[in-house]
């Protein structure tokens, strides 16, 4: 340590390697990184699913469900009533159904007070009822949910998914092998529900104080192990889609995404993940290139750490849970089941789901899916993102080597150029990097001030909070002009090392929790970020400030959202289209910052007090009007 620290010890040959190589080292360590990530696809790399949970023991039971006949004549009666409550929910008649079968019957009321607009609240209803284990204390209970969508949703019905979960709620009644309580809980307003209902349950609150009223429940049960959430839009079901992503990228226990493959497969239905059924090919690059195309879907939606179904929310609470969605028509041909089949893949896992004596623990919490039969653990997709990494503290290392170096002049003397590292001032970079966190933390608390400031005003609080945020960030681009030491290259040199240490620790973080946002941040960002050096070259720092302009958070996200609404409206013009991307990224913006108000979602936080002010960092660097070493020596010279 002392040969990259010490100025007067001589460079020992790794840190001459260092300084020679680094370049194509980090360049080589980047492409091993995203190459590793692409290769993780293909079945050598990856594995086969299997239980570790031995308590499980999925599908060894004999079924007996046999209630087929009465959830079609539940799904009959709940369209009737669907007629007469076009914008609500039959709470009448899901009540007398609970008490009918012979549960513990609530409602639990909660209200939203709108994030956007101070003085306007949303109520909500959910029912639910509790099915107490004949065989235990409530000590311990599982979740059967359901999103209730009225006619008017704009979401598929899921209708046929309360019908069977009550259908199962009466067959599970009649039998005394519980020893977990169930609770039937139907939500009213999608994931709004699931959360209040999540947070009036374990008292706990995950958003902003004051924002979710989420209310009191009347019955409780034991402490939730797992939960099923349930969407099927046809009675007849031809393809069950399992989904698992949740709330800031956070993953189910592979155990209960094994366990519904499992019943699932054992009752003959197709089961997907992604919408994507396992299919098999003979030449080795379509097997690798269907599952990139899987693993790639998964990998998208957990980047953005919002969860794609009510599942999600229950991972922030330290329940395993996932979302298993029916389709009728299925993607491949595949046999349709009834209720029967349906049923009977409930009760396997329940009764699997019974078995456990103890919390889900043994198998993954943390791994990738390139089809619904193989997976890929941590240890295995963590080393892609930690090699990009390495790229960027490899560079800062070398950069740091580089200011220690003490090159000799013609006589033999150490030059003078070394005495450059006395104009270092730390004060000034520290303050520099400082300042770019704190405009990241005001932007950050500042959309809470906005909207009363929109409120008193009388100005649409979306656009108000939008247009400030695009203010404020093209203000902070103004922070280069408070650097004092621009043309010392040395000092530049110092905050480019602290803006690489910094994002390359920061991705490896971010990847422990949300690999898939910490590798996508690490694909994009590294390679520009390698680039950018101080510079006397004029026209190399218009390229990298032109390069890394384009790598702006919000320019990502502009970009992003452009691709998605020209894939799905290709038919129309570029400039309607153009106009529906910036509508969209707008409302990006505005659903992050309400995401992070209500349910805690991390990205817009992630994004303005870290990447951004990283972001500020670079392009700072971008800005270094450097001069070459005859003129630093001179002026070294000259000073002393």
């Amino acid at each position: 340590m002392g040969l990259l620290t010490d100025p007067s010890a001589e460079q020992g040959k790794a840190t001459k390697a260092l300084l020679k190589y680094h370049t194509k080292l980090s360049l080589l360590l980047y492409l091993s990184g995203v190459v590793w990530f692409c290769v993780l696809a293909y079945p050598s790399m990856n594995a086969s699913t299997y239980f570790s949970e031995n308590a499980l023991l999925p599908g060894l039971v004999k079924s007996e469900f046999r209630e087929d006949k009465s959830a079609e004549r539940f799904l009959h009666e709940l369209e009737d009533e669907m007629k007469k409550y076009k914008d609500s929910v039959p709470y009448s008649w899901i009540l007398a159904k609970f008490q009918q079968i012979g549960l513990d019957t609530y409602t639990h009321n909660f209200t939203l007070n709108s994030p956007l607009k101070i003085n306007e609240k949303y109520p909500g209803k959910n029912v639910y009822g509790i099915l107490r284990a004949p065989r235990a204390s409530s000590t311990e209970a599982l979740v059967l949910s359901v999103p209730y969508r009225p006619a008017s949703s704009p979401h598929l019905t899921t209708a046929p998914s309360i019908a069977i979960m009550l259908a199962f709620a009466k067959y599970a009644n009649r039998n005394n092998y519980w020893a977990k309580d169930i609770i039937f809980l139907i939500t009213e307003h999608e994931q709004l529900g699931v959360q209040a209902w999540l947070e009036a349950y374990h008292g706990a609150t995950r958003g902003y104080e004051g924002i979710l009223d989420s209310g009191d429940l009347r019955g409780r049960a034991g402490a939730i192990q797992a939960a099923i959430n349930l969407e099927f839009h046809e009675a007849r079901i031809g393809q069950m889609d399992i989904k698992i992503e949740g709330l800031n990228g956070q993953l189910p226990n592979l155990d209960l995404f094994n366990l519904a493959v499992k019943m699932c497969t054992k009752e003959g239905l197709s089961s997907t993940f992604k919408g994507r059924a396992n299919e098999y090919y003979r030449e080795p690059f379509d097997v690798w290139f269907h599952y990139f195309k899987t693993l790639m879907a998964m990998f998208f939606t957990q980047a953005t750490g919002i969860p794609n179904g009510n599942h999600g929310l229950f991972h922030s609470f330290g329940i395993q849970s996932l979302t298993m969605e029916g389709f009728g028509q299925a993607k491949i041909r595949a046999t349709k089941v009834g209720f029967l089949s349906t049923g009977r893949i409930l009760e396997g896992i329940f009764r699997s789901l019974n078995n456990l004596l103890e919390r889900f623990h043994q198998s993954f919490f943390f791994y990738l899916l390139p089809s619904s039969d193989r997976y890929i653990s941590i240890g295995l997709y963590m080393p892609a993102v930690c090699l990009i990494a390495a790229s960027l503290i490899i560079k800062a290392c070398a950069k740091w080597c580089k200011l220690q170096e003490t090159p000799e002049n013609e006589s033999g003397k150490k030059s003078l150029a070394r005495k450059g590292m006395d104009n270092i001032n730390f004060e000034r970079i520290i303050t520099i990097f400082l300042l770019a966190h704190i405009i990241g933390m005001l932007i950050k608390y500042s959309p809470q001030y906005l909207i009363k400031i929109s409120e008193e005003h009388d100005l649409p609080a979306t656009k108000f909070v939008t247009n400030t945020l695009f203010a404020f960030c093209a203000l902070s681009f103004a922070v280069v002009y408070l650097v004092s030491f621009k043309t010392c290259s040395n000092s530049m040199t110092v905050l480019n090392i602290f803006a690489l240490l910094e994002l390359g620790t920061t991705l490896i973080c971010i990847s422990m929790n949300n690999f898939s946002l910490g590798m996508f941040c690490a694909t994009i960002w590294a390679p520009i970020a390698l680039f950018i050096n101080p510079t006397s070259c004029k026209y190399y720092s218009y390229m990298q400030r032109i390069l890394w302009l384009c790598l702006h958070p919000l320019a990502i996200l502009t970009t992003v959202v452009m691709i998605n609404t020209y894939t799905m409206f290709r038919g129309e013009k570029l400039d309607e289209i153009f106009s529906r991307g910036l509508g969209a990224t707008n409302q990006a913006i505005v659903f992050s910052i309400v995401d992070s108000m209500i349910y805690g979602n991390w990205l817009y936080t992630f994004v303005t007090s870290v990447l951004l002010p990283n972001w500020l960092c670079f392009w700072c660097v971008s800005f270094s009007v450097s001069k070459d070493n005859e003129k630093e020596e001179a002026k070294i010279k000259k000073t002393n």
